[in-house]
């Protein structure tokens, strides 16, 4: 059944491995028969600073807005990002911070335990290269870019996270290694 699905690129720059990933992933997924749409965060125009936090409303800009909307519109996500310094890039965190807000992405109920998911209903994948060995990442540092997204993020607002792929190391990886990643990427897109 086919699916409108939003791939997020959360690295700055379109003309990295995570912009390969991204392309990769969205060809397969419109082979599929999805419907197919790619936010390039790199490109948007915000300030990533939620000065006050939730003490003062900050008006969203107008990329912002359109970023929630397709956010609202999809029914599966795409992150992909790079691992930098154990967690995800400053502009992946500040595009989260000032668009998972309550009212959106969650609510407070007086009386409540925990917040209304907002975004529940829709699912995710993770393509996360990162140029630490994915399991030296995963044994010795514990993910926490992969918890902090995967669980504190997404899982709290109603995403289900169902796969994500850690990649790596990508520095010292050959042309052929990355040629697979990118049919992995394809692969699950497709699996969809």
């Amino acid at each position: 059944m086919a699916k409108r699905i939003l791939v997020i690129l959360a690295h700055p720059a379109s003309a990295s491995y995570c912009g390969a990933l991204s392309a990769a992933y969205v060809a397969a997924a419109s082979a599929a028969g999805h419907e197919v749409r790619l936010l390039r965060l790199g490109e948007l125009e915000f300030d990533p600073v939620l000065h006050e936090g939730y003490q003062r409303i900050q008006a969203l800009e107008p990329d912002l807005l359109a970023a929630q909307a397709a956010i609202s519109w999809a029914e599966h996500l795409c992150l992909v990002f790079p691992i930098w310094w154990g967690g995800v890039p400053a502009l992946l965190k500040g595009f989260l911070d000032r668009l998972f807000l309550p009212g959106f992405a969650f609510k407070y109920r007086a009386g409540a335990a925990f917040p209304d998911q907002l975004l529940s209903g829709r699912t995710a994948h993770l393509l996360v290269p990162m140029d630490t060995p994915p399991w030296y990442f995963k044994w010795v540092y514990r993910m926490p870019a992969i918890h902090q997204l995967e669980k504190t993020t997404l899982a709290f607002c109603g995403i289900k996270p169902l796969k994500t792929l850690m990649l790596g190391p990508l520095i010292s990886s050959t042309l052929a290694q990355r040629q697979g990643w990118l049919s992995k990427a394809g692969a699950l897109a497709a699996r969809i």
